[in-house]
């Protein structure tokens, strides 16, 4: 069985255009349902974050409406509750030994735009990770940690690589709108990735060699069986 790394946002809000502070955090359904699935198969699954702090669930997340309906949205509670002792004590990000993991899985939420993108420890996890051609499967937002990924010289790592990512219309018709600071595709093009995008709020997967990337939640699942398919190759 293998151990693959969660790595979540420890921010809480993002600082949107207008200088205003959006409360944020990791989605609670691409957490949950990534997580779930992995235990499931039977692997370990460790969460870090930065400074080893406690993750925020964006509440909006867990909204009936946010979730797909009541039912979901109580599921989703209740699975987050039930792993609250794992999610309260985190591992430190910095003490991370990627030699110790086979796949490092990278749930969004907003919150990967206000740490994850610039945090040099996960860029150091990712490059090494990367060298070691293990698993690297970053979805939603969580694509935004890439950007951490950069040599001495400010080279992406991820240039030219085949990836997806929450596209720049879903987030001005279903995310944080004109008021949102950056735009995590646009930025992700700019840098050198091929960016690959499918219908809005549909399940899109892309695979370039150990890359695994989904666009959006709706990818949660089918991103992290695509991850155990990639564990028995």
């Amino acid at each position: 069985m293998a151990n693959i790394l969660m790595v979540v946002s420890a921010a809480n809000h993002l600082t949107m255009k207008d200088g205003s502070e959006h409360p944020t955090g990791y989605w609670a359904e691409e957490l949950a349902v990534s997580h779930r699935l992995l235990l499931d198969a039977g692997h370990t699954v460790h969460i870090a974050t930065p400074g080893g702090r406690k993750p925020t669930v964006d509440e909006v997340s867990l909204a009936p409406e946010a979730a797909g309906g009541q039912e979901k949205a109580d599921e989703l509670r209740s699975y987050l509750a039930g792993i609250d002792t794992e999610l309260s004590s985190p591992l430190v990000l910095a003490d991370v030994d990627a030699s110790s993991y086979d796949a490092v899985v990278m749930p969004g939420g907003h919150g990967p735009m206000t740490d994850l993108y610039q945090d040099a420890d996960l860029g150091a996890l990712l490059t090494s990770m990367d060298a070691a051609e293990k698993i690297i499967a970053p979805f939603c937002h969580g694509p935004a940690g890439l950007l951490s990924a950069v040599d001495g010289s400010g080279t992406f790592l991820f240039a030219g690589r085949r990836l997806t990512v929450f596209t720049d219309h879903e987030e001005l018709h279903g995310g944080t709108g004109p008021n949102t600071p950056w735009f995590v595709e646009t930025v992700l093009r700019s840098k050198g990735a091929l960016v690959e995008t499918g219908p809005d709020w549909t399940s899109h997967v892309v695979r370039d060699g150990n890359l695994i990337s989904g666009q959006n939640p709706q990818s949660s699942e089918d991103v992290a069986r695509q991850v155990l398919a990639a564990l028995t190759e």
